[in-house]
């Protein structure tokens, strides 16, 4: 678990209870739920999510980057600086998504803001070279993975994965927090029962399978892939500027091919134009995995989070993996 900045004592002294007693006479009427909360600003949805689903209702818990917006090459406003400098803790997934956080950690004035990076104890992948859409499989890199993608930073699509950043943010308010670790153990020990069983159905629904590729065209779902002895083939790279060469479209028809692959995957709120010129080149469908950088509208208008998402993905994947 990382934690980074200065001075935890001074967030423990946030949670104090604040007495209403005057002239230092105790008011019997004083209410056990007079109590600060701590302030929390997050980076983007699954970050947001997980920190919630442990903090509850002891945090007022803010999210930076809203749905449609890039969170791999996003600028922080004049706005979000100000809430962070005000904040008691920001928490976001790794240096390596969020690849704009440390220079902007650099230029803020709270010194008492505790950093946290939910990916920091989780060993990170490297793309598969053979299936990659960030090489052109010649050995050179493309040109779409030059923002700091040299690893695959979409750790949150592996519910087991998740389960870790779970534990981390548990710990964290643990430490800040420790009169109220109860709470947040059983938070947490609710939602990862979650992921456990999440992590059941996508590992029963892709045991047996024979055919085991799926094509997408941006290489989001690396970690899903590991997890159940998946091969992702990506059209484009980690990032989510997908340029792509002629040769990589070429290739990708052919795979489609030999491996009679009915459906190339684009993830929510993207251009589909790339994956539907290689649909109608080889007559094949397309369909939206979620790669859950935002929460898609149809699911939050549900009241529905992450859990939910997870299942679309399964039953899209279903159509590809057999």
């Amino acid at each position: 678990m990382k934690i980074t900045k200065r001075m935890i004592f001074s967030i423990l002294t946030v949670f104090v209870l604040v007495g209403c007693a005057k002239e230092g006479e105790e008011s019997k009427g004083t209410s056990s739920n007079n109590e600060e909360k701590l302030s929390v600003v997050t980076t983007f949805y699954p970050v947001y999510e997980f920190t919630e689903k442990v903090a509850g209702g002891r945090a007022n818990i803010e999210m930076m980057i809203s749905g449609g917006t890039d969170v791999h090459h996003y600028e922080p406003s004049a706005r979000d600086m100000a809430m962070i400098n005000d904040a008691d803790m920001f928490v976001y997934s790794s240096d390596e998504m969020e690849t704009w956080v440390p220079s902007m950690l650099d230029s803020l004035d709270n010194s008492d803001l505790l950093v946290v990076e939910q990916a920091e104890a989780i060993e990170l992948l490297e793309p598969n070279e053979e299936t990659s859409g960030g090489h052109d499989h010649d050995g050179e890199h493309n040109d779409d993975d030059e923002h700091g993608h040299a690893v695959d930073p979409h750790i949150w699509l592996d519910p087991v994965l998740v389960q870790q950043q779970v534990e981390t943010m548990k710990e964290t308010l643990i430490e800040v927090d420790p009169e109220h670790s109860r709470d947040y153990s059983k938070r947490a020990e609710a939602y990862q029962g979650e992921l456990q069983e999440l992590d059941r159905e996508l590992a029963e629904a892709f045991k047996d399978a024979e055919q085991r590729r799926f094509v997408t065209q941006h290489e989001a779902f690396g970690y899903l892939a590991d997890r159940y002895d998946l091969n992702q083939m990506a059209v484009g790279g980690l990032s989510t500027e997908v340029e792509v060469s002629p040769s990589r479209i070429a290739e990708i028809n052919h795979k489609v091919e030999e491996y009679a692959i009915p459906i190339i995957y684009f993830q929510e709120g993207a251009n589909s134009a790339i994956a539907e010129t290689i649909a109608n080149e080889i007559g094949v469908e397309v369909a939206e995995l979620y790669s859950l950088e935002y929460l898609p509208q149809n699911i939050e208008d549900k009241g529905q989070g992450y859990i939910e998402a997870m299942r679309k993905n399964l039953e899209a994947l279903k159509m590809s993996i057999y």
